[in-house]
């Protein structure tokens, strides 16, 4: 527990002091209240961990299914409308901003939810929707959509989800970028060079549509 409360100070600015962050961050209290719902789980009471996680829900706006592997020093930011599926698995130095779902599509059976490497990153409002592995070192972007695996390093930002970014250079804890807002987006992008282009294609109209004039006249 201790580690997750280090973290939070580490991570956040806002953090002034550990009786603070004790008290008053409920990502904490929800990744607190898992860690002893996941181990009632693991000792075959689970409808007691579920009972538990189920007030937590109630209070914090968390959902996290005690059956969920988390590693350690999980950072969740705020953390309202966060939802962690059953078979989701977390490595270490995780941070999730408000608004993340780890969850399934609904049809699988078995491992349907994700599995989130070390280091990771995801943003607001990002969802990772299935089975699928996303590696160490990754940059999720707000509001990205994730629909297949992501390799290590990589920053993945877009509905879907597209890899702009590669990073050979693994980064480690203690320099984690936790910027998830300012990242590239390809489609902001094509959009501004849309917007170059009308306005050229306008200008050329215009002197066109202005030598037009200045021959007719001539004419006259």
């Amino acid at each position: 527990m201790f580690e997750d409360i280090k973290v939070i100070k580490e991570r956040d600015p806002a953090a002034k002091n550990y009786l603070e962050i004790l008290f008053l961050y409920p990502g904490l209290h929800a990744v607190i209240f898992y860690r002893i719902s996941h181990l009632l789980y693991r000792i075959k009471i689970p409808a007691l961990g579920c009972f538990i996680m189920f007030l937590v829900r109630m209070l914090t706006g968390i959902e996290i299914h005690p059956a969920a592997k988390i590693g350690k020093r999980f950072f969740i930011d705020h953390g309202m409308g966060i939802v962690i599926g059953e078979t989701t698995i977390i490595g270490d130095d995780v941070t999730l901003y408000q608004g993340v779902t780890l969850g399934g599509t609904g049809k699988e059976n078995g491992k349907r939810h994700p599995t989130i490497g070390n280091n990771v990153i995801v943003g607001a409002g990002a969802k990772i929707l299935g089975s699928f592995e996303i590696g160490d070192n990754v940059n999720i972007g707000a509001n990205a959509v994730i629909l297949c695996d992501v390799p290590s390093n990589a920053t993945v930002v877009g509905i879907p989800g597209r890899i702009v970014r590669m990073n050979g250079e693994k980064v480690k804890a203690s320099i984690l970028n936790l910027d998830h807002v300012d990242l590239p987006d390809p489609v902001m992008k094509r959009m501004k060079d849309f917007e170059k282009e009308v306005h050229i294609l306008i200008k050329e109209f215009k002197e066109c549509r202005g030598n037009c004039r200045i021959e007719k006249r001539e004419d006259i």
